[in-house]
């Protein structure tokens, strides 16, 4: 499992005084309005920096963080992965997951037999769907629904499916 939870990236500055303007990547943009801290990495540098305030406007979140007060200072920012430790992450519900803990896990058919490992989840409107990469590179998309996954076992790291008729 990873330590950290990316919860946003930033796209651009906001204006001159230091704000940025972010793309959500968690489910509900609303909880920054409870986050302190965001870990900051641009593949160069990490940091920690604390947040000043929110706002919001259409589908981005605009932050301002304590230290950075002009278009200067966080223009080298663009691109920017926001992360959050699990300590900060959002509580989750019963059979509720992290796509990244579900990133690489292994898929069993209900017989026990070896069928791939996640690739990736792609989130639609009515379910999730998992990309499952194949022994013979080719993929298939299982939907995240209970008539398909049977167990997600995550100590084991293992996802236990059933092939519903149709499926390959």
């Amino acid at each position: 499992m990873v330590s950290e939870l990316q919860v946003g990236v930033i796209t651009q500055p906001h204006g001159v005084r230091g704000e940025v303007k972010v793309f959500p990547t968690t489910d509900d943009a609303g909880r920054f309005r409870k986050l302190k801290k965001v870990i900051l990495d641009d593949g160069r540098e990490r940091r920690e920096l604390e947040i000043e305030s929110v706002k919001f406007f259409k589908q981005l979140v605009i932050l301002k963080f304590k230290g950075l007060d002009s278009i200067n200072d966080v223009e080298k920012y663009r691109q920017a992965g926001l992360y959050v430790t699990r300590d900060n992450a959002v509580r989750l519900q019963k059979d509720e997951y992290f796509i990244a803990d579900l990133i690489g896990m292994a898929v069993v058919t209900e017989d026990g037999e070896a069928f791939g490992r996640i690739r990736d989840v792609l989130v639609t409107g009515a379910n999730d769907v998992y990309a499952v990469s194949r022994e013979d590179g080719s993929e298939v998309l299982l939907p995240a629904i209970r008539e398909c996954v049977k167990k997600i076992d995550m100590e084991q790291g293992r996802i236990t499916v059933h092939i519903m008729d149709g499926l390959l």
